[in-house]
Formats: C-alpha cells, structure tokens, sequence
C-alpha cells in the first residue's frame, strides 16, 4: 500500500476533484471513468477508512438513474439514456462535492485523525487518550531520570491509571535480520509505543536512528505508532525533530521536556 503524507493526500484529492469535469463529458462506465472509481475508492479507503462517510458515501453511488418514472417519448431508449446521463452527470457532481468536503477536513485534521477504519471510533479516541498521557510525563516525574527505565515506569504508571489495556516488552518483531521489541504495545488500537530518553550530548543524533530503524520493523505489525522522547534539554527544535518522522501516515512524534 502506498504511504501517503497529508500533503500527497491533499494532491491526490485535488486530482480526483479535477477529474470530474473531464469526465462529465464521458460515458459512464467508461473506461476512464472506471478507472477513476477504482482509484477514488482505493484512496478513500486508504487515507479516510471504510467506516467513513466519504467513502460509504462514494461506495453507494449508482452513476445511473434508480427511480422509476413514466416515459412519454418516441425514442423511449433514448431518452431513458438520457435520465441516466443526468442521473451520471448529478451523481459527479455529488463525488466532486464528497472529495471537496474530504480535502475541507484533512486540510484541519492530521492522517491519523480522519481515519475512521474498522471499529475505529472507539479507537480514535482511546489513542488521543494516550498521546494525552504522553504530556502527563514531565507531571509525573520529579526528579531527573537517571535511564530510559525511570521513563518507561512512570509512562506505565500513567497507562495504569487510565485503565488503559496493553503489554510491556511482550511482543518481538522479526525484520531485516534483527529483533524489535516495542516498549508498550496495545494490539486493541493497532498501536506500538516506543519510549526514549535524550540526556546527554549526542543522544538526539541516535534517537533519531533509532526511530527510523523501529517505523520500519514496527509497521510490518501496527498501523499506528507513538514515539515519546523525555528530553533533558539536548533537544533544541522539538518541532523540526518531530516533523520528519510525522511525514510518515500514523506516526506520531511527542518530546516531552524536564
């Protein structure tokens, strides 16, 4: 599956809403109009999930007339055809309108927000409730930590607290030759988290690393993951830090600083 970025999303999105104009003028179930469903589907379900109204909403649409009506014509053929052209022509107008909204929400909202897959109401919200946890951090914690241990205890903690159900150190992954073992895993939200410590000089440099070798181990098993860095004050840009990674669709990216 392709990974998209919000901003390849939003093009894909302006190039789906484009394309209804060329093909008001085709016929439908055309080859390129085929082709054009295919591709709206596959991106909707990708970036947006099944479980969301832009993509039931497309899914549903006919692209023919589907009421009945009494036909007073010579060529009764033709101007049956002729409902379902307007019927085709009304219904572009309605996905051109679905692809509008969909670009109206992401342009406000982050990948993982708007996605909306399988069960994922629940979901969605009990992630947010984690990333909300991830703040509580510097809360929790009073005195410097001395190891990344003193960290992960206290995120635990937090985890206990909220009545959160997860497994600590209890899942290994297989990837190029090496062992992966997220710090918490929460299999219900289809989510790893990894937690680091940056406490001395240099330490940004291999965080940095590491995050990069754990998104390509830990997504062959999750969709979505959350990296939380307690910082000790060697972090300078927390946002250039952050926003690299977050290109990346469900990867989220949290420093939380002493």
């Amino acid at each position: 599956m392709f990974q998209w970025t919000k901003e390849s999303a939003l093009a894909e999105l302006r190039s789906l809403v484009e394309a209804t104009t060329r093909l008001a003028g085709d016929q439908r179930y055309s080859t390129e109009h085929t082709r054009w469903i295919v591709r709206t589907l596959t991106f909707l379900e990708e970036v947006f999930g099944q479980n969301s109204r832009y993509y039931a909403s497309f899914k549903s649409l006919p692209w023919y007339e589907t009421g009945s009506a009494v036909i007073q014509a010579w060529n009764v053929e033709q101007a049956i055809e002729e409902r379902h052209r307007k019927a085709y022509r009304d219904q572009l107008n309605t996905a051109r309108g679905l692809l509008l909204g969909a670009a109206d929400q992401l342009e406000r909202c982050d990948l993982a927000s708007v996605y909306e897959g399988k069960g994922t109401g629940p979901e969605s919200s009990s992630i947010i409730k984690v990333l909300n946890l991830s703040a509580k951090l510097r809360k929790l914690i009073r005195d410097q930590p001395q190891k990344e241990k003193d960290v992960q205890d206290a995120f635990e903690d937090l985890l206990v607290g909220a009545d959160l159900s997860y497994s600590r150190e209890a899942d290994s992954i297989e990837y190029s030759s090496k062992t992966y073992v997220p710090d918490f895993t929460m299999p219900r939200l289809d989510l790893a988290i990894e937690i680091k410590l940056c406490g001395r000089d240099g330490r940004e440099k291999e965080i940095i690393a590491e995050i990069n070798d754990d998104i390509l181990a830990y997504r062959t098993k999750y969709g979505n993951l959350l990296f939380a860095i307690y910082d000790l004050g060697w972090i300078r840009d927390s946002e250039r830090f952050s926003s690299s990674f977050e290109q990346h669709p469900n990867v989220l990216i949290r420093v939380v600083k002493h």
